[in-house]
Protein backbone atom coordinates (compact mmCIF):
# COMPACT_ATOMS: atom_id res chain seq x y z
CA UNK A 1 0.00 0.00 0.00
CA UNK A 2 3.08 2.42 0.87
CA UNK A 3 4.07 1.51 -2.68
CA UNK A 4 1.38 2.63 -4.45
CA UNK A 5 0.34 6.67 -2.89
CA UNK A 6 3.28 7.71 -3.89
CA UNK A 7 2.15 6.47 -7.25
CA UNK A 8 -1.08 7.72 -6.83
CA UNK A 9 -0.07 11.24 -5.54
CA UNK A 10 2.54 11.70 -8.87
CA UNK A 11 -0.66 10.61 -10.87
CA UNK A 12 -2.70 13.12 -9.91
CA UNK A 13 -0.60 15.90 -9.57
CA UNK A 14 0.63 14.86 -12.99
CA UNK A 15 -3.54 15.03 -14.18
CA UNK A 16 -3.75 18.14 -12.15
CA UNK A 17 -1.12 20.14 -14.03
CA UNK A 18 -2.14 18.52 -17.46
CA UNK A 19 -5.99 20.01 -16.49
CA UNK A 20 -4.39 23.26 -15.65
CA UNK A 21 -2.62 23.37 -18.61
CA UNK A 22 -6.12 22.78 -20.94
CA UNK A 23 -7.23 25.79 -18.72
CA UNK A 24 -4.75 28.22 -19.16
CA UNK A 25 -4.40 27.40 -22.84
CA UNK A 26 -8.28 27.97 -24.07
CA UNK A 27 -8.24 30.88 -22.67
CA UNK A 28 -11.02 29.89 -19.56
CA UNK A 29 -11.74 32.31 -17.02
CA UNK A 30 -14.38 31.72 -14.43
CA UNK A 31 -16.94 34.28 -13.96
CA UNK A 32 -16.57 36.52 -10.71
CA UNK A 33 -19.34 37.37 -8.60
CA UNK A 34 -21.37 39.64 -6.11
CA UNK A 35 -19.43 43.20 -5.53
CA UNK A 36 -16.66 42.17 -8.29
CA UNK A 37 -19.43 42.38 -10.99
CA UNK A 38 -18.99 44.63 -13.84
CA UNK A 39 -22.12 46.90 -14.41
CA UNK A 40 -23.68 45.44 -17.97
CA UNK A 41 -23.18 49.11 -19.00
CA UNK A 42 -19.82 49.69 -18.16
CA UNK A 43 -17.40 48.58 -20.46
CA UNK A 44 -15.54 45.33 -19.44
CA UNK A 45 -11.62 46.14 -18.21
CA UNK A 46 -9.31 45.19 -21.48
CA UNK A 47 -7.18 41.94 -19.72
CA UNK A 48 -4.25 40.48 -21.67
CA UNK A 49 -4.54 36.75 -22.16
CA UNK A 50 -1.96 34.82 -19.95
CA UNK A 51 0.30 34.01 -23.16
CA UNK A 52 0.89 37.67 -24.29
CA UNK A 53 1.58 38.32 -20.97
CA UNK A 54 4.21 35.68 -20.57
CA UNK A 55 5.56 36.44 -24.29
CA UNK A 56 6.27 40.12 -23.34
CA UNK A 57 8.94 38.59 -20.71
CA UNK A 58 10.61 36.31 -23.02
CA UNK A 59 14.00 37.65 -25.29
CA UNK A 60 12.04 38.81 -28.66
CA UNK A 61 15.17 37.34 -30.70
CA UNK A 62 13.24 34.02 -29.23
CA UNK A 63 9.91 34.79 -29.41
CA UNK A 64 10.55 36.06 -33.39
CA UNK A 65 11.65 32.61 -33.67
CA UNK A 66 8.45 30.89 -32.66
CA UNK A 67 6.56 33.28 -34.81
CA UNK A 68 8.10 33.00 -37.55
CA UNK A 69 8.11 28.83 -37.28
CA UNK A 70 4.10 29.10 -36.74
CA UNK A 71 3.88 31.16 -40.25
CA UNK A 72 5.75 28.84 -41.80
CA UNK A 73 3.53 26.03 -40.38
CA UNK A 74 0.53 27.22 -41.75
CA UNK A 75 -0.73 28.97 -38.63
CA UNK A 76 -1.76 26.09 -37.07
CA UNK A 77 -5.66 26.87 -35.35
CA UNK A 78 -5.15 27.77 -31.68
CA UNK A 79 -1.49 28.28 -31.92
CA UNK A 80 0.02 31.36 -31.14
CA UNK A 81 3.49 32.64 -29.59
CA UNK A 82 1.86 33.10 -26.14
CA UNK A 83 0.09 29.51 -26.23
CA UNK A 84 3.47 27.87 -27.46
CA UNK A 85 5.22 29.31 -24.86
CA UNK A 86 2.57 28.56 -21.90
CA UNK A 87 2.44 24.76 -23.04
CA UNK A 88 6.33 24.73 -22.24
CA UNK A 89 6.10 24.05 -18.51
CA UNK A 90 2.97 22.27 -18.24
CA UNK A 91 4.67 19.63 -20.61
CA UNK A 92 7.93 19.67 -18.53
CA UNK A 93 6.24 19.07 -14.85
CA UNK A 94 4.49 16.30 -15.52
CA UNK A 95 7.76 14.40 -16.45
CA UNK A 96 9.56 16.04 -13.88
CA UNK A 97 6.71 14.53 -11.29
CA UNK A 98 6.77 10.98 -12.62
CA UNK A 99 10.58 11.43 -12.48
CA UNK A 100 10.64 12.14 -9.35
CA UNK A 101 8.76 9.40 -8.22
CA UNK A 102 10.96 7.26 -9.72
CA UNK A 103 14.28 8.76 -8.56
CA UNK A 104 12.85 8.86 -5.34
CA UNK A 105 12.59 4.71 -5.86
CA UNK A 106 16.26 4.66 -5.98
CA UNK A 107 18.17 7.63 -6.03
CA UNK A 108 21.04 6.57 -8.28
CA UNK A 109 23.16 9.50 -10.26
CA UNK A 110 21.78 7.11 -13.92
CA UNK A 111 18.01 7.88 -13.08
CA UNK A 112 18.91 11.45 -11.94
CA UNK A 113 20.54 12.13 -15.04
CA UNK A 114 17.40 10.67 -17.48
CA UNK A 115 15.05 12.52 -15.61
CA UNK A 116 17.18 15.28 -16.36
CA UNK A 117 17.47 14.60 -19.80
CA UNK A 118 13.66 13.58 -20.57
CA UNK A 119 11.86 16.61 -18.51
CA UNK A 120 14.17 18.86 -21.20
CA UNK A 121 13.17 17.54 -23.88
CA UNK A 122 9.66 17.81 -22.62
CA UNK A 123 10.18 21.21 -22.05
CA UNK A 124 10.87 22.03 -26.00
CA UNK A 125 8.44 19.59 -27.09
CA UNK A 126 6.02 22.39 -28.53
CA UNK A 127 8.44 24.48 -29.86
CA UNK A 128 9.78 20.80 -32.12
CA UNK A 129 6.23 20.33 -32.87
CA UNK A 130 5.95 24.07 -34.40
CA UNK A 131 9.35 23.50 -36.21
CA UNK A 132 8.50 20.17 -37.30
CA UNK A 133 4.95 20.74 -39.29
CA UNK A 134 6.70 23.70 -41.03
CA UNK A 135 9.87 21.92 -42.29
CA UNK A 136 7.14 19.06 -44.00
CA UNK A 137 5.03 22.16 -45.09
CA UNK A 138 8.38 23.74 -47.15
CA UNK A 139 9.07 19.83 -48.32
CA UNK A 140 5.29 19.77 -49.53
CA UNK A 141 5.39 22.92 -51.32
CA UNK A 142 8.65 22.31 -53.16
CA UNK A 143 7.21 18.60 -54.37
CA UNK A 144 3.86 20.10 -55.32
CA UNK A 145 5.88 23.27 -57.14
CA UNK A 146 6.42 21.68 -60.15
CA UNK A 147 3.38 19.64 -60.80
CA UNK A 148 1.31 23.20 -59.85
CA UNK A 149 3.65 25.60 -62.30
CA UNK A 150 2.81 22.62 -65.77
CA UNK A 151 -1.00 23.30 -64.61
CA UNK A 152 -0.45 26.62 -65.26
CA UNK A 153 1.33 26.19 -68.08
CA UNK A 154 -0.83 24.35 -69.15
CA UNK A 155 -3.96 26.59 -68.73
CA UNK A 156 -2.07 30.21 -70.03
CA UNK A 157 -1.43 28.60 -73.50
CA UNK A 158 -4.73 27.68 -73.61
CA UNK A 159 -5.68 31.22 -73.63
CA UNK A 160 -6.24 32.02 -70.12
CA UNK A 161 -4.61 34.42 -67.93
CA UNK A 162 -2.16 34.28 -65.21
CA UNK A 163 -4.97 34.68 -62.21
CA UNK A 164 -7.06 33.04 -64.15
CA UNK A 165 -4.81 29.88 -64.37
CA UNK A 166 -3.13 30.60 -61.12
CA UNK A 167 -6.93 30.17 -59.60
CA UNK A 168 -7.13 26.72 -61.22
CA UNK A 169 -4.48 25.34 -60.12
CA UNK A 170 -5.41 26.29 -56.39
CA UNK A 171 -8.65 24.88 -56.58
CA UNK A 172 -7.68 21.79 -58.72
CA UNK A 173 -4.92 21.11 -56.31
CA UNK A 174 -4.49 20.34 -52.63
CA UNK A 175 -2.21 20.73 -50.06
CA UNK A 176 0.01 23.97 -48.17
CA UNK A 177 0.96 25.26 -51.68
CA UNK A 178 -2.62 25.68 -52.89
CA UNK A 179 -3.89 27.13 -49.43
CA UNK A 180 -0.98 29.26 -50.64
CA UNK A 181 -2.06 30.56 -53.71
CA UNK A 182 -5.73 31.09 -52.54
CA UNK A 183 -4.53 33.78 -50.05
CA UNK A 184 -2.85 35.38 -52.66
CA UNK A 185 -5.22 35.26 -55.15
CA UNK A 186 -7.72 36.85 -52.07
CA UNK A 187 -4.88 39.72 -51.70
CA UNK A 188 -5.38 40.66 -54.96
CA UNK A 189 -8.94 40.29 -54.96
CA UNK A 190 -9.14 42.90 -52.01
CA UNK A 191 -6.85 45.26 -53.76
CA UNK A 192 -2.79 44.53 -52.86
CA UNK A 193 -0.90 45.40 -55.76
CA UNK A 194 0.44 42.49 -57.50
CA UNK A 195 3.98 43.34 -56.65
CA UNK A 196 3.42 43.29 -52.80
CA UNK A 197 0.96 39.60 -53.12
CA UNK A 198 3.53 37.57 -54.17
CA UNK A 199 6.01 39.65 -51.50
CA UNK A 200 3.64 38.03 -48.96
CA UNK A 201 3.36 34.72 -50.31
CA UNK A 202 7.33 34.85 -50.57
CA UNK A 203 7.73 35.82 -46.65
CA UNK A 204 4.79 33.33 -45.39
CA UNK A 205 6.85 30.51 -46.43
CA UNK A 206 11.06 30.03 -47.41
CA UNK A 207 10.86 27.90 -50.30
CA UNK A 208 13.73 28.91 -52.44
CA UNK A 209 12.06 27.67 -55.75
CA UNK A 210 9.00 29.58 -55.00
CA UNK A 211 10.96 32.54 -54.30
CA UNK A 212 12.69 32.03 -57.71
CA UNK A 213 9.28 31.66 -59.34
CA UNK A 214 7.63 34.56 -58.20
CA UNK A 215 10.91 36.72 -58.47
CA UNK A 216 10.55 36.05 -62.51
CA UNK A 217 6.82 36.67 -62.83
CA UNK A 218 7.09 40.42 -61.38
CA UNK A 219 10.06 40.53 -63.65
CA UNK A 220 8.21 38.99 -66.75
CA UNK A 221 4.86 41.47 -65.81
CA UNK A 222 7.87 44.41 -65.63
CA UNK A 223 9.03 44.05 -68.62
CA UNK A 224 6.63 42.57 -70.91
CA UNK A 225 7.57 39.22 -71.03
CA UNK A 226 5.51 36.75 -72.20
CA UNK A 227 4.23 34.71 -69.15
CA UNK A 228 3.77 31.30 -70.90
CA UNK A 229 7.77 31.12 -72.02
CA UNK A 230 8.48 32.12 -68.47
CA UNK A 231 6.21 29.37 -67.28
CA UNK A 232 7.38 26.73 -69.41
CA UNK A 233 11.20 27.80 -68.58
CA UNK A 234 10.09 27.50 -64.59
CA UNK A 235 8.16 24.38 -64.65
CA UNK A 236 11.60 22.51 -66.05
CA UNK A 237 13.86 24.11 -63.90
CA UNK A 238 11.67 23.11 -61.06
CA UNK A 239 11.32 19.37 -62.21
CA UNK A 240 15.27 19.44 -62.61
CA UNK A 241 15.52 20.39 -59.26
CA UNK A 242 12.84 17.95 -57.83
CA UNK A 243 15.23 15.10 -59.25
CA UNK A 244 18.43 16.78 -57.84
CA UNK A 245 16.86 16.39 -54.39
CA UNK A 246 15.92 12.95 -54.88
CA UNK A 247 19.04 12.07 -56.35
CA UNK A 248 20.69 13.95 -53.06
CA UNK A 249 18.81 11.97 -50.68
CA UNK A 250 19.59 8.48 -52.10
CA UNK A 251 23.69 9.30 -52.11
CA UNK A 252 22.80 9.85 -48.75
CA UNK A 253 21.14 6.51 -47.70
CA UNK A 254 24.59 4.92 -47.31
CA UNK A 255 26.08 7.28 -45.14
CA UNK A 256 22.73 7.12 -42.66
CA UNK A 257 22.99 3.25 -42.68
CA UNK A 258 26.33 3.22 -41.63
CA UNK A 259 25.61 4.22 -38.02
CA UNK A 260 22.79 1.14 -37.51
CA UNK A 261 25.14 -1.06 -39.42
CA UNK A 262 27.73 -0.77 -37.26
CA UNK A 263 26.47 -0.45 -33.69
CA UNK A 264 23.32 -2.68 -34.48
CA UNK A 265 23.50 -5.30 -36.81
CA UNK A 266 27.04 -6.27 -37.21
CA UNK A 267 27.72 -7.13 -33.55
CA UNK A 268 24.42 -9.36 -33.43
CA UNK A 269 26.07 -10.68 -36.29
CA UNK A 270 29.25 -10.90 -35.02
CA UNK A 271 27.88 -12.70 -32.02
CA UNK A 272 25.93 -15.49 -33.61
CA UNK A 273 28.49 -16.58 -36.13
CA UNK A 274 31.31 -16.57 -34.04
CA UNK A 275 29.61 -18.02 -30.36
CA UNK A 276 29.97 -21.51 -31.92
CA UNK A 277 33.15 -21.51 -32.78
CA UNK A 278 34.15 -19.89 -29.18
CA UNK A 279 32.36 -22.33 -27.36
CA UNK A 280 33.83 -25.25 -29.41
CA UNK A 281 37.21 -23.73 -29.42
CA UNK A 282 36.82 -23.59 -25.21
CA UNK A 283 35.80 -26.95 -25.60
CA UNK A 284 38.71 -28.91 -27.77
CA UNK A 285 41.17 -27.15 -25.15
CA UNK A 286 39.69 -28.10 -21.91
Amino acid sequence: MQFYVPLLAAVAAAGGVGALAFILISGFRPKTAGADEVPVSAPAPQRRPVGERVAGRVPAGYTGWIARNIVLAGRPAGWSVGRTLLAKPFTALPIALLGWFWVMLDPAPWRILVTILFVTIAFFVPELLVYNRAVKRQQEIDLALPDTLDQMTISVEAGLGFESAMSKAATNGHGPLADELVRTLQDMSIGRPRRDAYQALTDRTKSPDLRRFTRAVVQADQYGIAIADVLKVQAGEMRLKRRQRAEEQAMKVPVKVLFPLMFCILPVLFIVLLTPAALNALTTFN
